[in-house]
């Protein structure tokens, strides 16, 4: 269990995604540009054999935005996107609606 005051410490945001790119030698992961509004970002995720680049493009998703950055695959990830696993053991990406601009904060 964690505090409210530390889960206040959370940013969430919504990104749009605006580009998807193979990661060479890599069979799960993508390099994911994300639109924050004010910003623009890059996050690797391991959603290669869950969605095409094409189901991905230009979705609206939740992201963490004040993550610390990581190294994955030798690619620096600056934020990490929400997504759940379904029953059948495929990850789904945490999406909201179109309507919602880029960088708007989730409360």
């Amino acid at each position: 269990m964690i505090s409210f005051q530390e889960w206040q410490k959370t940013e969430l945001k919504v990104a749009k995604i605006a580009a998807v790119e193979d990661i060479e030698g890599k069979d799960k992961l993508y390099k994911i540009q994300i639109d924050l509004g004010a910003e623009k970002r890059q996050i690797v995720a391991g959603l290669k054999e869950f969605y095409s680049k094409e189901e991905l493009q230009g979705k609206n998703i939740i992201v963490v935005a004040n993550l610390q950055p990581a190294n994955i695959a030798g690619i620096e990830s600056q934020a990490m996107l929400l997504a759940a696993k379904s029953p059948d053991g495929k990850y789904k990406v945490v999406e909201i609606d179109a309507a919602v601009q880029p960088g708007t904060k989730v409360e």
